[in-house]
């Protein structure tokens, strides 16, 4: 069994009406795709403090009526407003608009404008097991991990990175790939906003670590089928995720 999924590495203009046209145009690269995920804060662009988007802005229509047109979900990073304040998180729009997601581990300077999100999230897409993930969250492997245990096969990584941090987010994500036997698909902001620069690296690894498929440098859409069988079989001979036992008692000696 197979899952198709995009990676889409688009520079965001600031303005969400013009961000939501981006989103619709990498829509309409993906036929045949199960999955499409955009980088993080993606509607508005990475800024701190962060443009708030509604998860009920009637102005998400025009990305749910493409999605579901192709049968695509779609995940594209917002700042939403909840109950205990403003989060950095993800939408998935295809198959009824929704919330799906909240960052657990803002970063620096996030953490003066929004709340940490209070689960670990999984989602079907096709028969498949999801793991949603958005940039700092990446940089635990206990995030990974505690998916990766109750089923994830496939981590989705939604990230904005600063030019230069590039390094850092390819090995972090494909660590994440290789200590759990799953697929990783990394979604990176590209170009400039609010005086930044971002760096990109939106890429596929597989449950070894190795790239299946990515943008390389500016904007694009990469895409790969991911099979089941595989991620089994690296399961069956690389045992970690199975081996998985509690930490010893810490002793000083």
């Amino acid at each position: 069994m197979t899952l198709t999924v995009a990676t889409a590495q688009l520079a965001s203009a600031g303005d969400v009406e013009t961000d939501i046209a981006s989103v619709v145009r990498a829509i309409e690269q993906t036929d045949g795709v199960d999955l499409l995920v955009l980088p993080e804060l993606f509607l508005g662009g990475y800024r701190m403090p962060p443009v708030v988007v509604g998860d009920a802005d009637p102005r998400l229509q025009v990305i749910e009526d493409a999605a579901a047109a192709r049968g695509v979900v779609v995940l594209v990073g917002a700042c939403l407003d909840g109950p205990d304040g403003f989060t950095i998180s993800l939408l998935e729009l295809g198959r009824g608009t929704r919330r799906v997601y909240d960052k657990q581990n803002p970063c620096g300077e996030e953490a003066r404008h929004v709340v940490a999100g209070a689960h670990s999230v999984l989602i079907d897409v096709a028969g498949w097991s999801v793991g949603l993930s958005i940039c700092y969250d990446g940089c635990f492997p206990e995030h990974a991990r505690t998916l990766a245990l109750a089923g994830a096969e496939v981590y989705v990584a939604s990230v904005a990175y600063f030019a230069g941090g590039g390094h850092r987010r390819e090995l972090y994500y494909r660590a994440r790939a290789v200590e759990n036997g799953m697929y990783v698909v990394v979604s990176g902001l590209a170009g400039s906003v609010a005086g930044a620069t971002f760096d990109g690296g939106s890429a596929v690894y597989d449950p070894e670590g190795r790239v299946l498929t990515e943008v390389g440098p500016g904007e694009g859409v990469a895409v790969a089928s991911l099979d089941r069988a595989a991620l089994q079989a690296t399961r069956a001979q690389h045992t970690m995720l199975a081996d998985v036992r509690e930490p010893a008692p810490l002793v000083r000696r």
